[in-house]
């Protein structure tokens, strides 16, 4: 009997083998993993917050892990909060991270965040303008000085850069800040005169603005684009023609890539597990936000000095993708 037994042991480890698994993936230690999770997005109605809280329910349903997404000020916010641990998952724009991990986080100047760790790439947010077709306004030069100019949040990334750029290019302007959803109810009403935000495209209250009333989409000249990306953390970017039903011609403009993010002292297990259900659901990410066709594993290299989790090194190395050792938090 102890023969037979001993046979049958044998046997389901050749199993095992055979199936290139082992012991811990088959019954994996969970016993340091939190019992819920959250996500940092943004404000209702912009792409982070569609995007995020679909991936933290795919992760928590994936997972057995109770998740969701919270709705937060954006990138600058979801540093602070991640880095402090009351949020352990967020989504950043690479330049409130770079700006963040410096001591330079506009919610906490001098404070170093050193807690944030990548965990996989997102998409490019592409800053894009709109006016209702009523005012005239149709393009960067046709914004009147004194303008009233929602961008969002003053925590997110349009929030903190459209001021910026608007200040590079020498158009002064009355900046508003708000939610997506607020600031495009705002175009509407005749309350602010342009909406520019940054965001995954298409922007889903950019959508809803162009469904209900006429509007211009608008972009920058050839010469404003080259002084921001000397000037500021974004690269070229055009937004296609078709992005919205009325827009008919390519709009230039500039982007910054986005990444999602972890609590450095998150469980490495988790981490890869949170990756894994990620980045091997492509179709059913896209599903949730077309933006998501950007998030492929390809695109790790998009993120140059952001340390990486350990749960998300050894994901991106099993699949053949070899993080810098400089970055490997």
């Amino acid at each position: 009997m102890q023969h037979l037994f001993g046979r049958k042991v044998l046997t389901a480890l050749a199993v095992i083998g055979a199936l290139g698994l082992t012991a811990p993936a088959v019954a994996e230690d969970r016993s340091d993993w939190p019992d819920s999770f959250t996500v940092g997005t943004a404000s209702q109605g912009g792409t982070y917050f569609v995007y995020g809280s679909g991936w933290a329910n795919l992760v928590s349903e994936a997972l057995g892990v109770n998740g969701g997404g919270e709705v937060t000020g954006g990138p600058v916010q979801n540093a602070a909060l991640v880095q402090s641990g009351d949020l352990e998952l967020g989504m950043v724009t690479m330049g409130p991270a770079y700006d963040a991990m410096n001591g330079q986080s506009a919610l906490a100047p001098g404070l170093k965040h050193d807690k944030l760790r990548a965990i996989f790439p997102m998409y490019k947010t592409a800053f894009h303008m709109v006016a209702l077709k009523s005012s005239g306004i149709d393009s960067f030069d046709a914004i009147p000085d004194g303008a009233a100019v929602g961008v969002g949040p003053a925590g997110g990334t349009p929030g903190t850069y459209w001021p910026r750029f608007f200040e590079t290019l020498g158009k002064k302007i009355e900046i508003r800040h708000g939610g997506a959803a607020d600031l495009a109810g705002q175009l509407q009403d005749g309350l602010i005169d342009v909406f520019a935000f940054a965001a995954g495209v298409p922007f889903p209250s950019y959508s809803q603005v162009e469904a209900q009333t006429g509007v211009n989409f608008f972009g920058f000249s050839a010469a404003q684009v080259s002084a921001l990306v000397e000037g500021q953390p974004v690269s070229a970017f055009t937004i296609p023609a078709g992005t919205y039903p009325s827009l008919d011609k390519d709009n230039a403009s500039v982007s910054m890539w986005n990444f999602a993010v972890a609590n450095a002292d998150l469980p490495e297990s988790f981490v890869y597990a949170v990756v894994d259900a990620v980045m091997s659901q492509n179709e059913k990410m896209v599903e949730i936000h077309k933006a998501a066709v950007e998030t492929l594993p390809e695109n790790f290299d998009k993120n140059t000095f952001l340390p990486w989790h350990p749960g998300a090194v050894r994901w991106f190395r099993e699949k053949g993708f070899e993080i810098p050792a400089d970055l490997q938090g």
